[in-house]
């Protein structure tokens, strides 16, 4: 009897474990395959979302700048200012970069210059084969390669612009583009040719923006054709032409038309240990001849033409062994911008411009700068009245 009940004994214990051992089992399963699940759909999604396919990005420039300013007018008298962080040499300009996959990028930067909030840049590119990007928003023309690639603060040799190079003609536009570049043997080209709206004359003969809407039935076509014939790429020409009607359409001025040409020319060369920088720019606007009404409502009418241009070198002793002298640079600018003749905003205008830099990095750069600007007014009525303007000017310019 005992050893039966020792047997019964052992049996129930080893059913009992038994019993135990399969639910452990079955819980096991249960989880093994959530886990397994979970494990399938993490899986899943790093293979769906491959790296580099989404990207956001917020770069952008600012520049902070101090000017002080004598103008000479004849007989006028003297005008002295001076001002911190003044529109002409202050702006905050965040851009905002988002890529979608390997094709597509969007980039839209606000600026802001001290007295308003506007946009520089608001487009979408497709990068749609080596060779062609097709974008469309608001961009700026490829006319000439100041505007373009030149006038940012930390890119600029000199604290200002160069005068009637970086507004005329008005820098961006509504429309539609391609752009690209192929070797030429052991040369290379570049395209970059756009669509836009336009612009639109105005009563005294200038031209500004049509804006969203556009003013008239044309659109304006602006290319700029650039060649590097060498195969270290240090020297680039280019020319560029802007075509379209600029009357408002149903108006005396319906069928007014514009032609604009500029060349320009990019020289960057190590004559060690002096880093050369030439750079060059010449644009001509024609605009078909009209009459216009002066204030008395009295016609008048010019030839509404306009030449501005500039060329500057800077020199920078980037291969000198001195830490504080590898990162001076020194530039010279001299430019013109003639406005027509016996219009109501004539003039002739010569512009000299001195700077020393001093590089704290390769994007971040502290200037300071001397200006010279004479000009002789040739509009109506005010013709020969001369004006001399000197600017001393400290500017900080970064990107971000």
């Amino acid at each position: 009897m005992r050893k039966f009940n020792k047997l019964l004994k052992v049996t129930v214990c080893l059913l009992l474990c038994i019993s135990l051992q399969i639910r452990l089992k079955a819980q096991q399963t249960v989880v093994d395959s959530s886990v397994l699940d979970r494990i399938a759909e993490l899986e899943k999604q790093a293979a769906d979302r491959k790296p580099g396919q989404d990207h956001f990005m917020v770069v952008g420039l600012a520049t902070f700048g101090f000017v002080a300013n004598k103008t000479t007018i004849t007989g006028s008298g003297v005008t002295k200012t001076n001002s911190l962080a003044d529109a002409d040499h202050y702006e905050f300009s965040p851009m905002l970069l988002w890529r979608h996959g390997t094709k597509f990028l969007l980039e839209f930067e606000p600026s802001f210059d001290g007295n308003q909030i506007g946009v520089n840049w608001a487009n979408i590119s497709w990068f749609a084969t080596p060779g062609l990007i097709v974008h469309a928003g608001y961009f700026v023309l490829p006319f000439g390669s100041y505007n373009k690639r030149l006038a940012a603060g930390w890119i600029d040799k000199l604290p200002t612009d160069p005068a009637g190079v970086a507004d005329l003609p008005p820098a961006s536009d509504f429309g539609i583009g391609i752009s690209g570049g192929f070797p030429l043997g052991s040369m290379k080209w570049s395209y970059d040719i756009s669509l836009t709206n336009g612009f639109q004359l105005l009563p005294d003969g200038e031209i500004q923006n049509a804006g969203i809407v556009d003013n008239n039935k044309n659109k304006t076509l602006t290319g700029r054709f650039s060649l590097l014939p060498f195969s270290n790429s240090s020297l680039e020409i280019g020319v560029s032409g802007l075509f379209g009607k600029v009357g408002d359409d149903n108006t005396a001025f319906q069928n007014v038309k514009t032609n604009m040409y500029a060349v320009d020319v990019n020289y960057v060369k190590l004559l060690n240990p002096i880093l050369v920088n030439f750079k060059g720019q010449y644009n001509w606007i024609d605009i078909d001849k009209q009459t216009y009404m002066d204030a008395s409502s009295n016609p008048y009418t010019f030839d509404n033409k306009t030449n501005s241009g500039f060329a500057q070198l800077s020199l920078r002793p980037s291969g000198s062994a001195n830490k504080v002298v590898k990162n001076l640079e020194a530039a010279f600018r001299i430019g013109n911008y003639n406005t027509p003749k016996a219009s109501l905003w004539g003039q002739n205008a010569t512009i000299t411009e001195f700077g020393l830099l001093y590089w704290l990095n390769w994007r971040t750069v502290f200037k300071v700068g001397y200006t010279l600007n004479n000009s002789n007014s040739t509009t109506l009525g005010s013709e020969g009245i001369g004006t001399k303007s000197n600017s001393f000017i400290a500017q900080f310019s970064i990107q971000l």
